[in-house]
């Protein structure tokens, strides 16, 4: 039989073994949990930096509300994109998204796109018209380059966003639209406000929550990424074999400055 020393020594022994082992399995739980954990970045997106990782968060913060979103950055940093997976974790998710590209647009037309018009309302109008506005009741509607909508559209628009009904053109009597609104410019609407371009209560209306899209010479960790992500799509597509970057041609790719942003770097 053991004496009582050797017996004492054994359990200080395997109280020391337990904690070390269960010190073990706290770190691999917390790595497991770690690896589990869902991420935070949209479907479609490419891009781990600081910067990519504040606007997920951003994006799976404001999605689930009914506010207005104002999203400001450069053309070609993704701002469609962002307002998709804002639309796709909301509760309209199965509604519409329709996205509508103010800049394209004359004055006239644009009243057109957006609100619909009755037949007969301008020459050419030979049936009505059902605006896009309409199209995307229930759903959310994407308003890009809002920064070029001409003053008397900005009217229009924001009786819209007050009232939440349409009246097309042409038309006598307005039409209630429940409606999710995302606005887009790369302009500094806050200027455009001061300089009398754009007015300063739809400004306000419009500029509920904003979330900042970074250039890509912000965010040049993600130009690897993204490189390798848009040379293995393409070769895909046109049948070609081809791996990756040389060193040389993938430095050259990071230390550009890509004014055109993740647009020109897929072209």
């Amino acid at each position: 039989l053991a004496d009582a020393a050797t017996l004492e020594d054994e359990v200080r022994l395997l109280l020391i073994m337990a904690a070390i082992l269960g010190h073990a399995a706290l770190e691999t739980q917390g790595r497991m949990d770690e690896e589990n954990r869902p991420s935070l970045r949209p479907r479609g997106f490419v891009g781990n930096s600081e910067s990519m990782q504040k606007v997920y968060a951003q994006i799976a913060q404001v999605a689930p509300s009914a506010t207005t979103v104002f999203l400001q950055g450069e053309s070609g940093t993704g701002k469609e994109l962002v307002a998709k997976a804002v639309h796709a974790a909301s509760r309209r998710a199965r509604g519409p998204f329709v996205a509508v590209n103010c800049a394209a647009l004359t004055e006239s037309l644009l009243a057109s796109e957006l609100f619909g018009h009755e037949k007969g309302a301008f020459t050419g109008a030979d049936k009505k018209h059902e605006g896009h506005f309409l199209k995307a009741d229930g759903g959310t509607i994407f308003l890009d380059e809002i920064g070029e909508m001409p003053l008397s559209m900005q009217v229009k628009l924001l009786r819209v966003i007050q009232e939440r009904e349409v009246l097309s053109v042409g038309g006598n009597k307005a039409v209630p639209v429940d409606v999710r609104i995302i606005a887009a410019t790369n302009r500094d609407l806050a200027k455009e406000v001061a300089a009398g371009t754009f007015r300063q209560d739809l400004y306000y209306r419009l500029n509920v929550v904003t979330l900042a899209l970074p250039p890509l010479r912000e965010r040049a960790d993600d130009i690897p990424l993204l490189a390798q992500h848009f040379m293995a799509r393409f070769a895909d597509k046109n049948n070609k074999k081809i791996k990756g970057f040389t060193p040389g041609a993938m430095d050259r790719l990071v230390r550009y400055a890509w004014p055109g942003n993740v647009r020109e770097l897929e072209n």
